[in-house]
């Protein structure tokens, strides 16, 4: 798994904006207004390095792979129209985002995490 830098990561809303959009309506529908707000500035930070073909899962707040989050965490489980999401939320912050069943979003995410390590920005 590779990781960029999390101040210069590329914005969720800017590489896979239908995603984005659709968790903020997500969130708002299950009552959570506060990761909504928080879900508009996701950033890309890492994917999860599983290299399952159905997983489109990623990291957006640092944290060390295969340690627990500790206190303070939880599941939020959405129900998308398709696919599967659940964020792992740390004292309110969205840290990962579990993207399974949704393999066209591979090429996008792919594209912008390259261009994020080799210092091109996220892709247009």
């Amino acid at each position: 798994m590779q990781q960029v830098d999390h101040t210069t990561a590329p914005l969720l809303r800017d590489v896979l904006p239908g995603l984005s959009a659709e968790l903020v309506r997500l969130l708002e529908e299950e009552g959570e207004r506060d990761l909504a707000v928080c879900a508009h500035d996701l950033r890309l930070l890492a994917d999860c390095g599983c290299g399952d073909d159905f997983c489109q899962s990623f990291r957006t707040e640092p944290h060390r792979p295969g340690t627990p989050y500790g206190p303070g965490h939880r599941n939020v489980a959405l129900v998308p129209a398709r696919g599967c999401l659940i964020l792992d939320v740390v004292h309110g912050r969205i840290m990962f985002v579990e993207v399974l069943d949704r393999p066209e979003l591979r090429p996008a995410r792919a594209a912008a995490f390259a261009a994020a390590l080799t210092g091109g920005g996220a892709p247009c």
